[in-house]
């Protein structure tokens, strides 16, 4: 949590003005608007949140394009209405597809503004799938903590593990029925359902993604072979 000694001046909307800058080439990336919640989330996570004004939420900066900035350094200016925050940008910052959200330049003639720049990756309206694991996880966990009427996940966790992973055994077997039967359009609903009762299995026994990435990422390094072999 903030400390409310904190001297940072909200506007009459509560938000502040947030310049991301690249800590390593100081370029200026993009300018957002931040409020006491994203500016939490920000220090809690280690990346950047924001407050959407045309959305009215909280956002995550590269939740979905998986372009994160990793923050490295938070300041305030000297009459503390402006942040300026350092981060390790991953790829661009912009939506168009540009490093920074600053790639067009006035020209001498003052008449109108030049392109600078080539696009470095896709726009940001790319929707990440693989992001769809953890935000699932995320709302598993949600729901074990903020129980809602009515949830099928609250019923399972309610029933205990038993139940969890009768479900876990009875998918499985949906599973291998579908592949059997050769169903794609089976297969995928299947396996979906699979991997749904797997994360409510996982969040029961207290075991994160992260784990399982860990051991993924351990069986998948390739192994040094000997000259005797």
């Amino acid at each position: 949590m903030l400390s409310n000694d904190l001297e940072i001046k909200f506007n009459e909307q509560g938000l502040v003005p947030a310049i991301i800058q690249d800590a390593e080439s100081d370029e200026v990336l993009m300018m957002a608007y931040m409020n006491r919640e994203s500016i939490e989330k920000t220090l809690e996570s280690g990346m950047t949140h924001f407050w959407s004004r045309s959305r009215n939420e909280l956002w995550q900066k590269g939740e979905t394009s998986g372009n994160i900035q990793l923050v490295q350094d938070v300041f305030v200016d000297c009459d503390s209405d402006t942040l300026l925050i350092k981060v390790k940008q991953k790829s661009g910052a912009c939506h168009t597809g540009h490093r920074s959200c600053f790639y067009r330049q006035l020209d001498r003639e003052k008449t109108g503004f030049v392109e600078k720049g080539n696009k470095v990756f896709e726009s940001e309206v790319v929707y990440h799938k693989s992001k769809i694991l953890q935000r699932l996880y995320d709302t598993v966990v949600d729901r074990k903590n903020h129980p809602v009427e009515g949830s099928y996940t609250n019923y399972l966790f309610e029933k205990g593990i038993d139940k969890i992973l009768k479900k876990v055994g009875e998918e499985s077997a949906e599973v291998i029925i579908a592949a059997k039967n050769r169903d794609e359009g089976e297969l995928i609903y299947e396996s979906a359902d699979l991997i749904y009762h797997l994360i409510v299995a996982l969040v029961e026994k207290g075991i994160t993604l992260d784990q399982i990435y860990e051991e993924l990422e351990k069986r998948h390094k390739p192994t040094t072979k000997t000259s005797g072999e």
